[in-house]
């Protein structure tokens, strides 16, 4: 009889370590959603940037800035800001942006290099993968700045998600004009994009 009852004794005991065992390595449903890699911190985006392509079958209308003497195609719908001489299109993380400014000068890819680039390097969100060019366009010659950021963080949520963004600057009697465009990382805009930057002219 002792040795019987010794041998339930050691049986219970292996059935009650397989169990731990098996509890500890099963915890699919057990373990804990909302951890974070150790790359992130509370706080920061980590969901899916949207696609940010603008359909094919989007309308456009022409923005003209009578006071200021240019004119773009713009996204209709998008949600339109007026600053002055600015102008800002917006829908969610898709934007096109218009700036004027004073200059005596026309830019060239040096002078962009030495001054516009390195403003944008401090006054943005993690501004890598800076490129200059010369570009042409349909209404006349301007330089292309492309470079990829992190988007403003979302007046609501706070969530931010990488950019790319094209930068077309344009001179013309002492005003030069700033067409930035930007989409989330990936987007398809290639065509859109290309409308936008070549519709701009002065008038």
């Amino acid at each position: 009889m002792k040795a019987r009852r010794g041998s339930m004794i050691v049986l219970t005991m292996a059935l009650a370590v397989l169990f731990v065992v098996v509890s500890a390595c099963g915890g699919g449903t057990g373990t804990s959603s909302s951890s974070l890699p150790a790359t992130q911190t509370p706080g920061t985006d980590v969901q899916s940037a949207p696609s940010g392509d603008i359909p094919d079958t989007q309308a456009f209308v022409t923005y003209t800035s009578v006071a200021d003497g240019y004119k773009l195609d713009a996204p209709e719908g998008w949600s339109r800001t007026v600053n002055g001489a600015d102008v800002r299109f917006i829908n969610q993380f898709d934007g096109v942006e218009v700036a004027l400014t004073q200059t005596s000068t026309a830019p060239t890819v040096e002078s962009v290099r030495a001054q516009q680039v390195l403003d944008l390097e401090k006054a943005g969100r993690a501004v890598r993968d800076v490129q200059v060019q010369s570009k042409q366009l349909a209404n006349g010659s301007s330089i292309l700045i492309t470079y990829t950021s992190d988007s403003e963080p979302n007046a609501v949520t706070s969530k931010q998600v990488r950019l790319e963004n094209n930068c077309y600057l344009f001179f013309h009697n002492g005003k030069l004009a700033t067409l930035t465009l930007w989409a989330p990382q990936g987007a398809d805009n290639v065509d859109q994009w290309s409308r936008m930057a070549n519709s701009f002219k002065w008038v």
